[in-house]
């Protein structure tokens, strides 16, 4: 009975898989950024938002980056006194309800770095953060090496990091990973290469604990300093790369 009922499992599984398809994919395989997909974000945040909310230290260009070999390369760089960056995202112009959203990319290293992979809600003109959502698929940062982290934020965590996972992986440092949710109506499951680490599925739900039923964007960066990844930035790593093969979405 035991091994019908695991072939039954896979059998499901492999229906699953099957039938979910590839709706969009970014590979960076041009010679510049598709700008009909992603913005840039510019600067440093003030005056509305300086530090970008987390007194972050870099200011976000449009020279901090390149295509080589089918990647973006995002470039953390000190520049004189001043640290730079590149951010991007698709705000307004490809947003995403639900399926399976992914992105293969090589982390940098050292401390104070902070490379992430993460959405927020479309409507956060409207509702502002946290009540928009924020899903976090992948932060990673320099001065807790080997550890993934995976977050969600809401209005019910007041912006406090508490549906949260660090996961252990001690090789997470060398080549390229693929790091991914898998999001319906009722929960939000994340994975890093195969393995699952962090299921986010809060009772009751309510536009407090799941804003989670609504488009959300892209958002591709690579931070500097700040109240996660920093404070103390560790100038002699500089300058670092964050690698993005790919960002595909299925459904």
């Amino acid at each position: 009975m035991k091994r019908i009922i695991l072939v039954i499992m896979i059998s499901s599984l492999g229906f699953a898989q099957q039938k979910r398809k590839l709706v969009w994919e970014e590979n960076f395989n041009k010679k510049a950024l598709n700008e009909s997909v992603w913005n840039y974000e510019l600067g440093d945040g003030c005056p509305n938002l300086c530090g970008w909310g987390n007194n972050e230290r870099q200011i976000y260009t449009k020279k901090n980056h390149e295509f080589k070999d089918g990647s973006l390369v995002i470039e953390a760089r000190k520049e004189g006194d001043v640290y730079t960056s590149t951010k991007i995202t698709t705000k307004g112009k490809k947003e995403f309800l639900y399926g399976r959203i992914e992105a293969r990319a090589k982390l940098p290293i050292g401390h104070g770095l902070w490379p992430a992979f993460w959405m927020l809600g479309a409507n956060i003109d409207e509702v502002k953060w946290p009540k928009t959502g924020e899903i976090d698929i992948l932060e990673y940062i320099g001065r807790d090496p080997h550890m993934v982290y995976t977050t969600l934020h809401t209005q019910d965590s007041h912006g406090n990091t508490i549906n949260t996972k660090r996961t252990p992986f001690p090789t997470i440092e060398e080549g390229y990973h693929v790091y991914a949710i898998e999001w319906d109506k009722d929960q939000i499951a994340f994975f890093v290469d195969q393995e699952l680490v962090y299921t986010f599925n809060p009772q009751p739900k309510n536009e407090d604990t799941w804003p989670f039923d609504k488009p959300f964007y892209i958002i591709l960066n690579l931070a500097i300093g700040g109240n996660f990844g920093g404070p103390d930035v560790d100038d002699k790593v500089l300058p670092q790369k964050y690698y993005i093969d790919y960002v595909r979405v299925y459904q």
